[in-house]
This record gives structure tokens, C-alpha cells and sequence, in this order.
């Protein structure tokens, strides 16, 4: 992973600042560098952008297809930056839109056959590089961390096992 400065969102913090910031800058500063690390080998080993990558799997998932405001709004980006993709996606024929039945300005875009195949073949390499970059942290560590933030993301505590 990359140890440049400027992706180190913890050294904004000071050992005099609470915890729950220094905390949150090192959850910041990991997902920073683990991104930085998938984008760098997507563009050099796919000559695919992370955005281009990620609408593929939201795609992949829903074989009928999504609409260009349902991958606005799974994207959380606007709508605008939905179109340069999948016109950018359409134009490698990796996707195509359909038109809606009953609304003519409504389009599903769908994976292509070659899209599906690129998108398996990328997804695979996505999958290991993830393992390969938590694997510092042993399997119990990993599904520890994994109820950690489960509990941050709900805001519900829960049981976690301290890992022996």
C-alpha cells in the first residue's frame, strides 16, 4: 500500500486528541490507501477507472438491468457522471442501454456478453488483491474488525469474542 503523506489521514491527529478521532482518522487513512492501491492496479492491469469498475458490479449484479438513476443513486454520484460512464462503457461495448417499456426517455443499461466476461476476469483480480492487502490481520482478527464495524455502522452495540 501506498505510505504517501498526503493518503495519511492520521497524521492530523495528535496523541493529545480523543481517541474516537485518532480512531477515526486511522479507519480513514487504511480505507485511503487500500482504495489507492485498487484504483492504481485497475488502471495498470485493466486500463479500467475505479467509477468504471464499480458501476460494472452494480450492473453485474442485476442481470434485468438498472436504471440511469438507480446507478446515480447505488453510486452516490450524480447523474451526470452516470452518463460519462456508461457512455464511455458503451462506447468499449461493455454495456448497452434498452429502452424502458412504456417510457421513452428511460433506459436499463445492461452488461454486454463482453462486459460480463471482463467484469468476471477483473473481479477475480479485485477479490485477491483485497485478501492480499488484509491478510496482516489473521482470519479471527479480520471477522472481529468485521463486528466491530458492524456496530459502528448500525450504532447498536454488539457481542464481539476478544481475539486471543
Amino acid at each position: 500500500m501506498s505510505g504517501r503523506p498526503d493518503t495519511d489521514m492520521e497524521v492530523r491527529a495528535h496523541a493529545d486528541h480523543h481517541a474516537s478521532l485518532r480512531l477515526w482518522l486511522r479507519l480513514l487513512s487504511a480505507t485511503t490507501r487500500i482504495e489507492d492501491t485498487i484504483r492504481q492496479r485497475l488502471r495498470e492491469q485493466f486500463g479500467i477507472t475505479l467509477p468504471r469498475f464499480d458501476l460494472m458490479a452494480q450492473l453485474e449484479r442485476e442481470p434485468k438491468g438498472l436504471s440511469m438513476g438507480e446507478l446515480s443513486r447505488r453510486m452516490m454520484v450524480t447523474g451526470g457522471n452516470v452518463t460519462s460512464i456508461v457512455d464511455q462503457l458503451e462506447k468499449e461495448q461493455l454495456v448497452q442501454r434498452q429502452p424502458q417499456p412504456g417510457d421513452r426517455r428511460a433506459y436499463a443499461v445492461h452488461l454486454t456478453p463482453a462486459g460480463r466476461e471482463a467484469f468476471s476476469s477483473m473481479a477475480i483480480a479485485h477479490e485477491s488483491w483485497i485478501v492480499e492487502l488484509l491478510s496482516p490481520l489473521a482470519t479471527q482478527q479480520q471477522e472481529q474488525l468485521f463486528q466491530l464495524l458492524a456496530t459502528l455502522k448500525t450504532g447498536k452495540a454488539s457481542s464481539v469474542k476478544p481475539v486471543q
